[in-house]
Parts: C-alpha cells; sequence; structure tokens
C-alpha cells in the first residue's frame, strides 16, 4: 500500500501534538501534567476582529484535546477567585474597550504566579491602550498597520523552536501589524514592510509571533488573526494551536530563559 500524501494543513495537524511532546518529553514534564487542563477563553471587545467566529474555530479544538474550558464574554471573569485560581490556561481576544484596575490586578496577579496566557492580533495585543503594566505582560503593543489588508510574508526565524518547528515561510493577506515590542521576548517569526505604504519604514524587520514569561507565566502571541479566515491560512493556525498548548504547560514546566533580541535571526531583504 502507497503512503497517503498529507497536504500542507494536514501535515501540519499532524506535527502539533509531536512537536509540542518532544519539547515536553526531553524538559521530563509529563508526569507533572494533569489530565484535563482547565482554560478561560475570555472573547469581546471590538467586533470587527470577529472574536465570535474565532471562539468557534478555538473552542472545540481545545475541547477535542481534552482541555476544560469555560467561556466568558465579561471581563469580571476575571474577579471570579476561585476560577482564576483554578486555571492552567487563559486565552483572551478582546480588542480596545477598558478594563478596571481590580479585573486588570487580578489578571496579571493570575498570569505572574505561573497560570499561562495567550492570543493573537488585536485581542491580546491592542486590548486595553491606557494600561502599559497589560502591555509590559503581553511583550507588545499595536500601533499601525500600514495599508490595511495588504499581501506581505511571514519569515520563521527561530526552527528548533516546538512552536515553528517544521514550518516554512508563508504569505498572508491580511493586515501587517507594525508594534513596539518588549526586548525581553523570544522571537519566533517576523515580517519585512516595503514602504510602499509609509516609505520611513521601508526595510523593517517587525516580530509576527513571540514568546515570553511573566513572572512565573508564560505569555504567547501572534498577530495573526484579523479575521477568523487569516487562520484558514495553515500555518496561522498551526502556529496558534502550538502557542496555546505550550502556554498551557506553565504551570508545570520549567521556567525558560526567553531573552532574546528582538531582532535576532531576521529576514533581511
Amino acid at each position: 500500500m502507497k503512503n497517503k500524501k498529507l497536504n500542507r494543513r494536514d501535515f501540519l495537524a499532524a506535527t502539533t501534538a509531536a512537536g509540542i511532546a518532544a519539547g515536553l518529553t526531553g524538559a521530563g514534564l509529563f508526569a507533572k501534567v494533569p489530565e484535563q487542563k482547565k482554560v478561560l477563553y475570555v472573547w469581546g471587545g471590538w467586533m470587527g476582529h470577529e472574536p465570535d467566529k474565532c471562539r468557534d474555530i478555538f473552542v472545540p479544538w481545545m475541547r477535542e484535546q481534552g482541555m476544560d474550558v469555560t467561556v466568558s464574554d465579561t471581563l469580571d471573569s476575571y474577579l471570579d477567585k476561585e476560577l482564576m485560581d483554578s486555571l492552567d490556561l487563559i486565552v483572551q481576544i478582546w480588542t480596545m474597550g477598558k478594563i478596571s484596575n481590580e479585573q486588570e490586578k487580578a489578571l496579571l496577579e493570575t498570569v505572574k504566579r505561573g497560570v499561562g496566557i495567550a492570543g493573537w492580533h488585536g485581542g491580546l495585543g491592542d486590548s486595553f491602550r491606557n494600561n502599559v503594566e497589560y502591555q509590559f505582560m503581553v511583550g507588545g503593543q499595536w500601533v499601525a498597520h500600514p495599508g490595511g489588508v495588504i499581501d506581505y510574508e511571514v519569515n520563521i526565524t527561530d526552527h528548533e523552536d516546538p512552536i515553528t518547528a517544521g514550518l516554512k515561510d508563508f504569505k498572508m493577506h491580511s493586515e501587517q501589524y507594525y508594534m513596539h515590542v518588549d526586548p525581553n521576548t523570544k522571537v519566533l517569526a517576523t515580517t519585512t514592510f516595503t514602504g510602499e505604504h509609509a516609505s520611513w519604514i521601508d526595510g523593517c524587520s517587525m516580530p509576527v509571533v513571540w514568546k515570553k514569561m511573566y513572572g512565573k507565566g508564560r505569555v504567547f502571541y501572534s498577530s495573526l488573526g484579523h479575521v477568523a479566515k487569516d487562520f484558514e491560512v495553515p500555518e496561522a493556525l498551526e502556529i496558534m494551536k502550538r502557542g496555546i498548548l505550550w502556554a498551557a504547560e506553565s504551570k508545570y514546566a520549567e521556567t525558560e530563559d526567553l531573552k532574546r533580541p528582538v531582532y535576532e535571526g531576521a529576514v533581511k531583504k
């Protein structure tokens, strides 16, 4: 019998668990990990980023992975101490809006003590523009997307990390995020601006995917995912799935040294 040839999406899906498992097995971590991770998925804010449609992509998938997912459309969930104390992971997709001091404090303290957090695009990287400590946690803040929805390329700059291992550079037709980025991150993918829509940034290399620590908590971010259709690009979806799995191990994995120069390995055009 001939081996079935996998298409690009099937190949990436087949390597997801293997790649994450390899990264954990090497550290001898499986014995500590519970069978069912507890996740809080918080969605809302500006609806132009289709947080509801994205919810319908990722929540069923997380449940298929055996995760116990609580779905919430209110930031007051962060004030539920019993819930927050039970979590392994927070996935937040909440563009713009405002967060109260009490809500922010509860969120930050939860991540700082070891609960992972993951998100994408404006849902994590442009959530609360007045809250600089929140931005300190995320590791970056959106400031522009020159040209709006355009064609651009994403370049994988770390081919050894389990989140991007086996992936090749790929094309996007979406918003190319220009961000202010914390140098205290491990950048896994970048994009380079052409200058067509803002001449003064021609040739600028910008982080697209990174991971970092905030206290004891793992933080994963991808700027991909302007709308749900963006996740039809197999690599964009795969990166986010792997990032969620990585962040979900936060309480059970040894603290990683993720400090890297932002532009290390950036692709030069």
